[in-house]
């Protein structure tokens, strides 16, 4: 072939090819659109399959977590499974306190549980007369009864006409949170609309159950107290104690003592707050207060100052005090003491016997130390959880705000 017919072959084939650049040009940009929405479509596939797996190493990790912070999880998920070999329409996760007759007379073959409240206190057979007025007071208006024998002393109580139509539980020297914690769970007394956990020395006179619970559902109270008469024995805040002039009161204000109850406080001891000798709580704040009582620490110190976080919202609003329905708290001290001028107890799997003024000296350290503990645990609580938020701590800074844009 020669050099001219050569080049002109050359010249042939990128004229060709230019023409087929030229000519494919649409074809060739689609290619590469479609190069490019791959590119794209990949880059996403491999965020997702990112972005899951990371999310279920996060969630396995929270899990792993959870299980150590509460054990008591994975048996109900052990439980559930145990259920498996039930139909479903057979099982009743929920009990309640009522006695049931051996057998039922035709006057009484429907029983109505409805409407019920439960009183429940720890009792001792020094304190018989005062927990039957009690007792008096409640039975008429619908109200279960279950009495908690911290002395071991039953037998005492049956010549009382009600008696019978009580549950008595023994368990001697343990306190009222010892014996809520294991009798009352929430699933045992969720027929009961409110419960009362009362202490044995409170003195009924000026006390209608009835109209008391009229005035906390007209409220919204989810967690109250009746007011304590101002010459009650032991008064350790100022907010439980009775307002004359008003029908129930939710906060204080007050400039005495270390503790300044003003506008601005938003919390305990000032609003959002009652104390462990008389309080009154709804089915949901039930709920609640059970599982924050830890099952260890029985004297039940430092729980007042939390309760508000069992109000189901805003507890400057949904704790309150009743004023026209107060009790007069006598201040009797029970536990710790005895017949006897010296008794025996148990302190490090030794047997030493103590007199009575050492046993209230001794439960009196016990409770510091419980109360230490309770603080240590809900702080650390707080900061192992890192998906809580303080509901409170939140509200107060919006309200600072909205001081400061009314200032301006």
């Amino acid at each position: 072939m020669s050099m001219k017919s050569s080049s002109s072959y050359s010249w042939i084939w990128v004229f060709k090819k230019k023409n087929s650049f030229s000519d494919g040009g649409k074809n060739g940009g689609l290619k590469m659109k479609q190069v490019s929405f791959m590119g794209v479509v990949c880059t996403i596939m491999l965020f997702i399959v990112y972005r899951t797996t990371n999310y279920q190493y996060q969630a396995f990790k929270e899990t792993e977590i959870e299980e150590k912070l509460h054990p008591f999880n994975q048996e109900i998920l052990l439980s559930s499974r145990a259920l498996d070999g039930l139909p479903r329409g057979i099982v009743q996760a929920r009990s309640d306190l009522e006695l049931r007759p051996l057998w039922l007379t035709s006057s009484k073959l429907k029983v109505d549980y409805s409407n019920r409240n439960l009183l429940a206190m720890p009792v001792g057979i020094k304190q018989k007369d005062n927990v039957d007025e009690i007792v008096q007071k409640f039975l008429p208006e619908n109200f279960t009864i279950i009495l908690f024998h911290y002395d071991g002393d039953v037998k005492g109580w049956w010549d009382l006409e009600w008696s019978d139509e009580a549950i008595h539980i023994v368990a001697r020297n343990q306190t009222k949170w010892w014996f809520a914690k294991r009798f009352l769970h929430p699933d045992v007394v969720s027929i009961y609309d409110y419960i009362f956990l009362w202490d044995e020395d409170l003195g009924v006179e000026n006390f209608n159950p009835a109209r008391y619970l009229e005035i906390v559902r007209g409220a919204g109270l989810e967690i109250s107290q009746p007011a304590l008469h101002p010459n009650s024995t032991e008064i350790h805040h100022r907010i439980t104690v009775r307002a004359k002039q008003k029908k129930f009161h939710r906060r204080i204000y007050d400039s005495r003592g270390s503790v300044k109850c003003t506008e601005e406080s938003q919390g305990p001891p000032c609003t959002g707050f009652v104390e462990g000798m008389a309080p009154v709580f709804s089915r949901s704040a039930w709920d609640c207060t059970w599982h924050l009582i830890q099952n260890d620490l029985v004297h039940g110190w430092g729980l007042d100052m939390k309760l508000g976080y069992c109000a189901q919202g805003d507890r400057t609003k949904n704790v309150g005090v009743v004023d026209t329905e107060f009790i007069f708290h006598k201040g009797i001290q029970s536990l710790g003491g005895g017949d006897s001028q010296e008794r025996k107890v148990l302190n490090s799997k030794k047997k030493r016997t103590v007199s009575n003024h050492d046993g209230r000296t001794e439960i009196r350290r016990q409770s510091t130390r419980e109360f230490t503990m309770f603080k240590e645990r809900w702080n650390r609580a707080v900061e192992e959880d890192t998906k809580w938020i303080d509901p409170f701590k939140n509200d107060q800074r919006r309200r600072k705000k909205q001081r400061l844009r009314g200032n301006h």
